[in-house]
């Protein structure tokens, strides 16, 4: 199968890797100078435009940082909507807006391309353990024709409804995940106040009933501080989102979104000013 992969990066470079192993034909294109050595240094076949990495793919993959970079690698004259070819599919895993998914495949079905909304849920280290997380908004009958292919880099691949879905399920997962960082910032907070210190609650909480993914991810990290400092620029622009498509759709965020707006997930978790 001939693949055409957009932006190898953190997310992407894995991808990538798990696919050329599993003996696929994958021509890469990336724009930032480093992803661009570094690509080169792995022996990647590279492209140097867009056009010219997904004209002949059967399957184009979407991995960059930003909803403006999907929208810009996608759409216009030069995106790459505009020269796959009909009957190809396109596989979107940036964490975006929904409606920036819903265009996608409006634009794609004009043209005859199948768009996958797949947003994803993991890091590195899950993709090269080939159990990466993927929520799939779009046609589930293409889903089941693209399984395999998503399979050897991702378990499970849950079918989640239609474009769109896919990014609403991970807004609602990564303010979930805030959230819960920002409550066990404050239960940190509230052990010192009873005189116990930071490692030990962390250390203690993880075998008790109020054990969770987050909390497991601020123990991990040794301290509040290290974690929080690590996700403000991952999460900062999907809590964003979040609150935008939640006004959009007239959704009352709830107690979730009282935790978001609490001093310890804006100013410890978000490390907004």
């Amino acid at each position: 199968m001939r693949i055409g992969f957009i932006g190898a990066g953190r997310m992407g470079r894995p991808i990538v890797d798990r696919l050329v192993s599993a003996g696929q034909d994958v021509t890469v294109h990336v724009r930032r100078p480093e992803t661009r050595a570094a690509s080169q240094e792995a022996g990647f076949a590279r492209a140097e435009t867009i056009g010219a990495t997904v004209r002949d793919a059967d399957v184009v993959f979407v991995a960059v940082l930003k909803d403006e970079q999907v929208r810009a690698a996608c759409l216009g004259a030069e995106g790459a909507l505009s020269s796959m070819r009909p009957g190809a599919t396109l596989v979107q895993h940036t964490t975006s807006h929904p409606g920036t998914a819903e265009l996608l495949a409006e634009v794609g079905g004009e043209r005859g391309v199948g768009v996958l909304d797949a947003a994803l849920s993991g890091g590195p280290y899950d993709i090269a353990a080939g159990r990466l997380t993927l929520w799939v908004g779009g046609d589930e009958a293409q889903l089941d024709v693209m399984r395999p292919l998503l399979e050897t880099y991702a378990s499970p691949v849950l079918f989640v409804g239609p474009v769109g879905n896919g990014q609403r399920v991970k807004l609602v997962n990564n303010a979930l995940f805030v959230a819960q960082v920002g409550l066990a910032v404050d239960a940190v907070r509230v052990a010192g106040s009873l005189g116990i210190d930071e490692k030990a609650i962390l250390a203690a909480l993880q075998h008790g009933s109020g054990a969770s993914r987050a909390l497991g991810v601020v123990a991990g990290g040794g301290s509040v501080e290290t974690v929080a400092g690590r996700l403000a620029d991952l999460m900062s622009k999907d809590v964003d989102v979040v609150r935008e498509v939640a006004r959009g759709a007239g959704a009352d965020l709830g107690i979730i979104g009282t935790v978001l707006s609490s001093d310890a997930v804006e100013k410890k978790v978000l490390r907004s000013p």
